[in-house]
């Protein structure tokens, strides 16, 4: 295998101000937002760290301290609990601190996420790599990056993560596909927030990328568009002109956390199915008072409302 072939590197944008979830962002990091009882990015380095990655690039901002504090190693904390004989919770602590070599540099301007790309180009170096965009969870039996990863080893050449979009298709970049095989398609183009009837297909771009390192040097010449950011979609379509793009249409349920509704929906599908967690939460979400008060704020009868929810306690 050869080294490009090798993806081992990632780089994990978390600059954002978080704007959708103000004030509960004022002062602490949307990618520390909890679902259920770890924070969002958590998930995220989890998935990459199961998909082979071991040197990760977290790109942060001002007020980002906490993501740091959060994958640091907690001294005082492992003191307690080791004296307190809590050696299950202890574990896990520690596991968060070893997951992977983690450094951080920051974006000092919010100028988009291919700038954010940009930022930590030396400590990529001349090699392919991941990027994973932290309000995107991906629950899959085999990990979105990894089936990405699986794609470029076919093709050594970028490979970004869609899926199909029937409804907001605008809210999105597009691509126009060339099927390939199976869930493979080759990229013949790439727009950005296409309105519906101009979209090139109904396969969006989700936040997952494998580049090579051709991508950097485009995103310099390519420079801010009208908004006055580097926009990454419009660095891929360019270089799409210099070699093939592939696309891989995922295995999985992705949940866009980056929105208040998609947060809640990844929050309640998670905790039912924690282990330890799931079955009183059905319970409760199956109770006649919930029941009711969906009801009244969907407008249907509660008894019809509760056949729709159907929830298996059991």
């Amino acid at each position: 295998m050869n080294e490009r072939s090798n993806i081992k590197k990632a780089i994990f944008p978390a600059a954002g101000l978080g704007t959708r979830f103000l004030p509960a962002t004022k002062s602490s990091p949307k990618e520390m937002l909890p679902l259920v009882d770890k924070p969002m990015i958590q998930y995220v380095v989890e998935e990459a760290v199961a998909s082979g990655i071991e040197d990760i690039t977290i790109v942060t901002g001002r007020g980002k301290r906490a993501i740091e504090d959060f994958f640091d190693i907690s001294f005082e904390l492992e003191y307690e609990l080791r004296k307190r004989g809590k050696a299950e919770i202890l574990e896990q602590m520690q596991m968060i601190s070893n997951m992977a070599k983690i450094s951080y540099i920051r974006q000092k301007e919010p100028l988009g996420l291919g700038h954010a790309i940009l930022v930590p180009r030396n400590l990529v170096g001349n090699q392919a790599f991941a990027v994973l965009l932290g309000d995107d969870i991906i629950d899959a039996e085999v990990p979105c990056l990894k089936q990405l990863i699986e794609v470029y080893e076919r093709y050594k050449c970028s490979v970004i993560a869609v899926q199909r979009v029937h409804d907001d298709i605008s809210q999105y970049g597009v691509i126009k596909p060339r099927h390939l095989e199976n869930n493979v398609y080759q990229v013949l183009d790439l727009v950005e927030k296409p309105s519906p009837d101009e979209a090139p297909s109904d396969l969006a771009i989700i936040g997952r990328y494998i580049l090579t390192p051709e991508i950097f040097d485009v995103l310099e010449k390519i420079g801010t568009d009208k908004t006055g950011e580097i926009q990454l979609t419009n660095g891929l379509r360019e270089l799409s002109k210099r070699q093939a793009i592939y696309a891989c249409e995922f295995k999985g349920k992705r949940y866009d956390a980056g929105n208040k509704l998609g947060f809640l929906q990844a929050t309640v599908e998670f905790a039912l199915k924690c282990p330890d967690l799931g079955r009183e939460f059905a319970q409760y979400l199956a109770s006649p008072e919930l029941t009711a008060l969906i009801a009244e704020k969907i407008g249907s009868p509660a008894s019809s409302r509760r056949e729709i929810i159907s929830i298996e306690s059991s």
